[in-house]
């Protein structure tokens, strides 16, 4: 049932949880007793709502920054990455494979601020090596979801 639980919240963390409840055959409080529990057990961290933010008002920049860095001994990169995501700016945080170490998602109101938190903050701290910023300028599908929606002609076709 966990699996179930958590395949289908992860696409609607808002799904009424009688409406749950029925399409995994269990009863009501079977649902809120494993969503408890697994929130507990740090299973279940957060909850977030996807929001395109080309379609508001509101400006707002996202940047992929791929931080290279020297790993501490005995610690590896669990101290530097701490003090990457301690900063309010900073939304993930991720130790990846390749030519880079970590990936870090930033959210600015301006490439500039973006820009100034990299060669300010980021680069100046005594275990980074480099980085490579990169600016996202349209999102296509994010989280599973698409974004953009091709238009589809809905109009019925009229042949003589």
């Amino acid at each position: 049932m966990r699996e179930q639980i958590l395949s289908i919240i992860e696409k609607n963390s808002r799904i009424d949880l009688k409406e749950l409840a029925v399409i995994l055959g269990v009863e009501e409080i079977d649902v809120v007793n494993e969503l408890a529990a697994m929130e507990a057990e740090g299973v279940i961290c957060g909850y977030h709502t996807l929001i395109d933010w080309e379609k508001t008002s509101i400006e707002k920049v996202e940047a992929l920054i791929e931080v290279r860095v020297t790993p501490q001994r005995g610690q590896g990169f669990d101290n530097i990455a701490e003090r990457i995501y301690k900063y309010p700016e900073v939304r993930s945080v991720y130790l990846i494979s390749g030519a880079y170490d970590l990936l870090v998602i930033l959210d600015g109101k301006t490439l500039r601020e973006v820009s100034k938190f990299v060669s300010d903050k980021l680069s100046t701290q005594e275990s980074v090596l480099s980085t490579a910023t990169h600016f996202i300028l349209k999102k296509y599908k994010d989280h599973g979801t698409i974004l953009t929606k091709k238009y589809e002609d809905t109009r019925e076709k009229v042949t003589p």
